[in-house]
């Protein structure tokens, strides 16, 4: 009745537009299912996880793409304006920041709220040239802090989708088992090592370090494409030497060749541990549990761990 007469009224645009704000300003939901939107893989799989079949996720990392590097579609940015939900970590991605700051939803998780940043270890400034006032984004190294991010989500689902509560507050619970057993892995796994010091390509793994004492000497600083210095570079080979490190870890969404080219010039080896900032495509069967424990793998057989 409203909307035939706005037709045939002069004012017809205007009560178009008072109806379309009524209908948004309704207690009627904005989609059928919640949307939930995930800036990147390991926001992604806290959602997936706590969700299940009730709500749909999407990131806007895709497989194979950095997200330091990450920048939005339009698509992918009126998606986000669009969500339900929004997780996401404040300074990643200056495009995800960014249109956070401009269109996001109601519903916002920025992780930073949830687990305060660490600044990256000493003597990183001067061997990358970064500012020691970045905050290490990299806090999923460390489960227990994944696991305090999967309950602050699971509050906002609740309260978005009350109705579907019990379910994500049942696979909240679940989760913080499988965390809880992840870290008791890593814990047990890693006791007993004949070197504590891991060489990686960049430096993602200082939340790990801290969580299991390990020292972690990073070759490149906090973005995998920062360029190190030679005296940072004949440091590292120095402790190598001194420490009898037997591997240096690239990773796989970063070029190896640092990695490689330092392993080659001390006659030692290479192998992978993945900062799980993203998936490839082919990581179809591959979630952040597995990925991590193949990370433990890793770890145990270079440091002679038992």
């Amino acid at each position: 009745m409203l909307k035939s007469r706005c037709a045939r009224s002069a004012v017809g645009a205007l009560c178009l537009a008072l109806a379309a704000t009524l209908s948004a300003c309704s207690a009627e939901p904005k989609h059928d299912r919640p949307q939930v939107i995930a800036s990147f893989y390991p926001l992604q799989f806290v959602a997936q996880r706590i969700v299940g079949d009730q709500a749909d996720v999407t990131t806007l990392t895709g497989p194979g793409v950095e997200p330091h590097d990450l920048e939005l579609t339009v698509r992918q940015t009126a998606k986000l304006s669009d969500a339900d939900v929004v997780i996401y970590e404040k300074g990643v991605s200056p495009a995800v920041d960014g249109a956070v700051a401009n269109s996001g939803p109601e519903h916002v998780l920025d992780t930073t709220t949830v687990v305060p940043l660490q600044p990256p270890a000493a003597g990183e400034e001067a061997a990358n040239g970064e500012s020691m006032d970045n905050g290490d984004p990299h806090f999923w190294q460390d489960p227990t802090l994944l696991a305090k991010v999967a309950t602050a989500f699971t509050r906002i689902m609740v309260k978005v989708d009350p109705e579907n509560a019990p379910s994500y507050r049942a696979e909240n619970d679940r989760m913080q088992r499988d965390l809880g057993r992840l870290d008791h892995d890593y814990r047990t796994g890693l006791a007993h090592c004949t070197t504590r010091t891991l060489v990686v390509s960049h430096d993602a793994f200082e939340y790990l370090g801290r969580r299991y004492h390990l020292d972690v000497r990073p070759i490149a600083g906090l973005s995998p494409d920062a360029e190190p210095s030679a005296k940072h570079l004949a440091q590292l080979a120095s402790l190598i030497r001194d420490d009898h490190i037997t591997t240096v870890f690239s990773e796989r969404l970063a070029s190896p060749k640092l990695a490689k080219t330092l392993a080659s010039d001390l006659g030692i080896t290479t192998a992978v541990l993945d900062p799980i900032e993203g998936l490839t495509p082919d990581d179809s069967s591959a979630d952040y549990l597995t990925l991590m424990r193949q990370n433990l793998a890793a770890i145990k057989k270079a440091n002679g761990c038992s």
